[in-house]
């Protein structure tokens, strides 16, 4: 009986009455990281890690393999899907101050970002299409900027002179392996946030008016699988390719650069902060500070905090906060020329500026 106690446990957790569907994203993420892992796994199967005929082998998984075409599908739709509920997750957990309450449970998740990030990269890169070949050149020679050590890095990196053959083997080793490295962070995070319980929008972890886990929001969190499989499934089937780079359906030429190398949607704020730096150097601090800032939140006054339920000065900092990322979403779209690399400058300050503002808004009510 004892190996059903940690489903015992995870049934009878005692879970704050009051929270919203904002709180079933984890459970989604889950649910979403499982599609994953059983759509790669088996594309894994069939997929070639061989530069000349890698691209051919993904349009024999689409073509030939016996429901080919809807792994493939599920599994890069999928990653889109997986960073909606991921940005979503991390707004509300910004938003209702857990790293705060949680530090844990919080440095947990990042690190699961910032995993779940290199591993979408690393993916990206597999079909080997011009556009997976030049971002790959473009990413990893950001390494390069790195004083004394950068060119020996990106040649590590590469396995030779240039992106070709030892590069896609280890990014598909790579790409094949982090994932179960997200799933044991996962279950790190899931551990933390057992030790306190989850938070809710009042923005405490008193065990008050508190109720099981089990039936109430099991069902909650059943009714969003559904709903976000038959969005995923909708998508996959009506507008698989809506969220990709028509370039990409192209083989990996590298004698031709594409007019507009782009990386994915879901990097591309980063990719706007990046281009809006001058120095090459100063570019990939900033790119990179763009996630760590996120570790750096829970050293706010955790016993002085003013729940954001209450705090107008913090829903404003954060709105802001979302506004200046969908906008340098939009920006690192747009083509590297003005006005868009000059509207994309301020807009980098200001993201940075809006996590202390965040920590400091959280408890300057309490110092007056």
């Amino acid at each position: 009986m004892r190996k059903f106690k940690f489903v015992e446990e995870l049934s009878g957790l005692p879970s704050p009455m009051n929270i919203s569907v904002w709180w079933s994203g984890g459970s989604i993420l889950g649910m979403l990281l499982g599609v994953q892992l059983i759509t790669g796994l088996f594309l894994s199967m069939h997929y070639a890690s061989d530069i000349l005929i890698s691209f051919d082998s993904v349009i024999h998984i689409m073509r030939d393999v016996p429901s080919g075409w809807m792994f493939r599908l599920l599994h890069s739709n999928g990653a889109s899907f997986f960073f909606i509920f991921l940005y979503l997750h991390l707004g509300r957990g910004l938003y209702y101050q857990s790293y705060l309450t949680q530090s844990k449970t919080w440095s947990a998740g990042v690190s699961i970002f910032l995993l779940s990030m290199a591993t979408a990269f690393l993916g990206y890169v597999l079909p080997w299409g011009q556009m997976s070949f030049w971002g790959a050149t473009v990413i990893t020679n950001l390494l390069s900027a790195i004083p004394y050590w950068g060119s020996y890095l990106v040649e590590w990196v590469w396995g030779g002179f240039s992106v070709g053959q030892a590069t896609l083997n280890r990014f598909f080793s790579l790409h094949f392996i982090l994932p179960f490295v997200i799933a044991m962070l996962v279950l790190a995070h899931l551990i933390f946030l057992h030790e306190k319980g989850s938070t809710n929008p009042l923005g405490h972890n008193y065990h008050i008016n508190k109720i099981p886990f089990h039936p109430y929001f099991t069902y909650k969190d059943v009714v969003g699988f559904m709903f976000v499989l038959l969005c995923l499934i909708g998508v996959s089937a009506y507008f698989p390719y809506s969220m990709s780079d028509p370039e990409n359906f192209i083989f990996a030429n590298p004698m031709v650069t594409p007019t507009h190398i782009q990386p994915e949607w879901y990097f591309l704020f980063a990719y706007a902060i990046l281009r809006s730096i001058p120095s090459k150097l100063g570019g990939v601090i900033a790119l990179v500070m763009s996630i760590i800032i996120l570790y750096f939140l829970p050293v706010g006054l955790a016993n002085m905090n003013v729940p954001s339920s209450f705090n107008i000065t913090y829903q404003v900092v954060f709105w802001v906060l979302v506004t200046d990322f969908a906008l340098l979403t939009w920006l690192g779209a747009c083509p590297i020329e003005d006005p868009y690399l000059g509207l994309a400058q301020p807009l980098t300050v200001l993201y940075f500026l809006c996590f202390p503002a965040l920590v400091y808004s959280s408890s300057m009510l309490m110092k007056k």
